[in-house]
């Protein structure tokens, strides 16, 4: 992957992105342009889609209250999607809103809320979460933006998953006392010792925890490895940072060379 360019301003954009192609931003965006940072006329920024990789454009004014972008050329090719998902028991607005950015910054490729019989917010705004990511995206280089599912109920979800991904089941009552070994062991088994193919979700559950209910039916699955975080009660919105970076050192791309 090419160096990212901290120095310059970075957008999303919808528009299909392409040499000589003119976009015109959302009025949300043109005020983040024309009033926050106060670009003029040729000041140049990096714009994204999360399908045609990053682009280098300029400022053009179409009039002295609205601008447009003119694309120049291709700074970084588009990258893959991530097939790591997380599943999640939506939290109050202010958590899920830190959830959502953290998630997208860690690599997640797929957000799924789950309903569980504890879980105190019924209705999630998607909409809103879809707006955080994009807010991650841009301010940590990502190319690639993670989808935003309707919320479902977690036995629909377990359901889908069920032989299909490592469901990495987050569980303050887990016997395994290494979530290290527990996720490498997981992982490495042979092909014909495990029904899942190598991507990884990751569940973790509301405040209150799961019921002995939801529970039994996430380890009556031959697909699930049941994890600590340790020796102390998190927050979820704190146990979905630690519980991906563990993922992600042990089975994910922090593994991999990625420069």
């Amino acid at each position: 992957m090419a160096p990212y360019d901290f120095n310059a301003q970075r957008l999303f954009v919808e528009a299909t992105l392409f040499s000589g192609a003119r976009v015109e931003p959302p009025p949300t965006a043109q005020n983040y342009l024309l009033n926050v940072l106060r670009l003029r006329e040729g000041a140049p920024l990096l714009v994204f889609n999360g399908r045609d990789g990053e682009w280098r454009a300029e400022m053009a004014m179409a009039t002295r209250r609205a601008a447009a972008l003119v694309v120049r050329e291709q700074t970084r090719a588009q990258s893959p999607s991530s097939e790591l998902e997380y599943a999640f028991a939506p939290l109050k607005q202010a958590r899920l809103d830190y959830m959502a950015q953290k998630a997208a910054e860690m690599g997640v490729g797929r957000l799924a809320p789950v309903l569980t019989r504890r879980t105190q917010v019924r209705r999630v705004n998607c909409a809103r979460i879809r707006a955080n990511v994009i807010e991650a995206a841009e301010q940590c280089g990502l190319l690639s933006l993670p989808v935003v599912e309707e919320a479902q109920d977690l036995a629909n979800y377990v359901a889908a998953s069920a032989g299909r991904r490592l469901l990495v089941f987050c569980d303050e009552e887990a016997p395994v006392a290494d979530p290290i070994e527990a996720l490498r062991a997981a992982i490495e088994k042979p092909r014909r010792e495990r029904p899942h193919d190598s991507r990884v979700s990751l569940v973790i559950g509301p405040e209150g925890g799961f019921d002995a209910d939801e529970r039994a039916q996430l380890l009556g699955k031959p697909d699930v490895v049941q994890i600590s975080l340790g020796p102390r009660i998190l927050r979820a919105d704190t146990a979905a940072v630690a519980a991906l970076a563990l993922i992600q050192a042990t089975i994910g791309d922090w593994r991999r060379e990625w420069r």
